[in-house]
């Protein structure tokens, strides 16, 4: 699947993109997922690569680059959430708390999370 030309950018925290470089290390490559559900739905999910299942309902939002990493981390979200999202920029961030879900962070004590700053459109 293409990555939409008019997505949003999606970045990373230095804490977001150290996590990622310790999860990296310990599961290999990642990818993220946002459904948008409810509750922890709408935090972005890290799961080992392919290991979330992507389909039409998913736009692939950036493939982020993390220093010292090999390969990139695709973005994707749902279509329902990016129609919501779609003049914002994405920053994930982490904070301490454990979210619910499967995200791979959640061991940690700390969950990702997205902070957003519209742009101009």
């Amino acid at each position: 699947m293409e990555c939409d030309p008019k997505s949003p950018t999606v970045g990373l925290t230095p804490a977001a993109a150290g996590l990622l470089r310790r999860l990296r290390a310990d599961h290999g490559p990642l990818m993220f997922h946002q459904s948008g559900g409810c509750c922890d739905g709408s935090a972005p999910m890290c799961y080992p690569a392919g290991e979330f299942r992507t389909g039409d309902a998913d736009v692939l939002l950036a493939d982020l680059v993390v220093e010292g990493m090999s390969e990139s981390v695709p973005f994707w979200m749902s279509r329902s959430q990016y129609a919501v999202w779609a003049h914002t920029r994405l920053i994930v961030d982490v904070v301490e708390g454990r979210g619910s879900g499967f995200s791979l962070e959640a061991p940690e004590g700390v969950r990702f999370l997205i902070r957003s700053r519209l742009v101009d459109g």
